[in-house]
């Protein structure tokens, strides 16, 4: 377990997984001897990317999802530890984009509330979640830590940031599956978010391929843990990997009390 002062946190850096166990296992086995108490895995992880999902029946999204929340539930009891993983359920023969968060406790779901709506990558015509005035992503303590996490896309809209600052969040979880040639856009825009509101994030890019026509995606990995003073502190490559590393209470209260950020803006009523 953490001292109050300290956090061991995991990314779990994979393509979509099949419906055995034994991978996850080894890789949680590992996590656990390295005092992990957090694990965040990537978007389209538990369940198959979604331009796949139309070629799927609906009761087999639905089975898998299922088993994989039970899955992780039981390991979560196992080896002490939280997961943070996005998920595809099913509302009314709908698909909703979800977040899970599983404890050995308790289990609870956030809806995304922004999805992709491009052209290329139009996630809103295919989930029915609610779109409604935005509310706070889905925030937990961890020991002394306030943690939030937050929808890859969801990233580039301010709301959920000022949620970050308001609530005094240590650490952002963003699970991505980003493609194409957007690392350096991806790197620096997390780089920045870090420094401008003093937190830890911690980014699990899944892997893997999706032939669509003549194109190919791919996703790159490139799973990372930057600090507060906006420095990549560890970054996975592109291969099937886990990201292991404590984060610091002080290095957060540094940050701050050196940048002055939330003073300023509490002294003008803003905090």
């Amino acid at each position: 377990m953490s001292n109050s002062d300290t956090l061991t946190i995991a990314a779990l850096q994979l393509p979509t997984l099949g419906m055995q166990a034994t991978k996850l296992d080894f890789y949680l086995r590992n996590a656990h001897s390295r005092g992990v108490e957090l694990v965040l895995l990537g978007e389209y992880v538990l369940n198959h990317f979604f331009k796949e999902l139309s070629n799927i029946p609906m009761k087999m999204v639905e089975e898998q999802s299922n088993k994989h929340v039970k899955l992780l539930k039981n390991f979560a009891s196992k080896y002490q530890m939280i997961f943070i993983a996005p998920l595809v359920i099913i509302k009314e023969e709908h698909y909703i984009k979800t977040i899970v968060k599983i404890t050995k406790d308790d289990i609870k779901y956030y809806e995304q509330q922004i999805l992709m709506p491009y052209e290329h990558w139009n996630e809103k015509a295919l989930f029915n979640n609610t779109i409604k005035e935005i509310e706070p992503p889905l925030s937990f303590k961890v020991g002394n830590f306030n943690v939030m996490a937050m929808a890859g896309f969801e990233l580039h809209f301010d709301p959920f940031w000022l949620e970050v600052t308001k609530e005094k969040i240590d650490l952002v979880l963003l699970p991505t599956a980003s493609t194409f040639d957007s690392h350096i856009r991806w790197r620096e825009i997390i780089k920045t978010k870090a420094f401008l509101h003093g937190c830890y994030i911690l980014r699990a890019n899944r892997l893997g391929e999706f032939k669509e026509e003549n194109v190919k995606w791919k996703f790159y990995g490139d799973s990372m843990l930057v600090e507060p003073s906006g420095e990549i502190y560890m970054m996975l490559e592109d291969k099937e990997s886990m990201l292991i590393e404590s984060i610091s209470k002080s290095v957060i209260n540094e940050h701050k009390q050196n940048w002055k950020f939330e003073q300023e803006l509490t002294l003008r009523g803003d905090l």
